[in-house]
């Protein structure tokens, strides 16, 4: 559906989401030393299972600097779901708590959407919310819809308010303020006729 606005909004969470996703890779890589420490030293057994542990911390260690390296030259965001897809292979085939990889292929599934910019899209007959889950709305379901100074406003029928930071966007080709609250106005109008 081609929208006659779209509105990106600010996200918050990245720094967040970044500092958990090293952490899980982190924690990845001491529990597969550890599994793999306990196998060779202490159990005393010497298989394939043991040394491709060994490999598999070196390929996550070496991932993991790549990405902090890439970040620090170029200062483009970090993305850990490669990682966080090879941290499950490595829980599932590699230690003794195989549960464990299930998780991991949802972070990395949300760490991909969270990295996805928020868009509001204003269509003639709806608005459109672009989350994990696109919400839907009808024109009829607002009171008032206002961007202002950065801001969007969605104020709903049901006392549900969503304020957002809009992005900064010095293209010439963007609509400004006052036609996109106009355009709101004649919908909201239109519906209320």
């Amino acid at each position: 559906m081609r929208y006659q606005y779209v509105v990106i909004l600010k996200k918050d969470s990245e720094r967040t989401i970044d500092f958990l996703s090293l952490l899980l890779c982190f924690i990845s890589i001491l529990a597969f030393i550890y599994s793999a420490g306990n196998t060779l030293f202490v159990q005393k057994i010497h298989n394939a299972r043991t040394y491709s542990t060994f490999i598999f911390v070196a390929i996550l260690f070496i991932g993991l600097l790549v990405n902090l390296i890439t970040w620090r030259r170029t200062g483009h965001r970090l993305r850990y779901r490669y990682l966080l897809l090879a941290a499950a292979v490595g829980w599932f085939a590699l230690t003794n708590w195989p549960w464990m990889a299930a998780v991991f292929p949802l972070l990395a599934f949300l760490e991909h959407q969270t990295r996805r910019p928020m868009e509001v899209g204003f269509h003639y007959d709806r608005v459109v919310i672009n989350t994990l889950v696109k919400e839907r709305h009808a024109w009829r379901e607002f009171n008032n819809i206002v961007l202002k100074d950065g801001l969007l406003t969605l104020d709903f029928k049901n006392n549900r308010l969503f304020q957002k930071e809009v992005v900064d966007d010095d293209d010439e080709d963007n609509a400004d303020e006052e036609e996109f609250n106009a355009f709101c106005r004649d919908r909201l109008q239109a519906v209320t006729a």
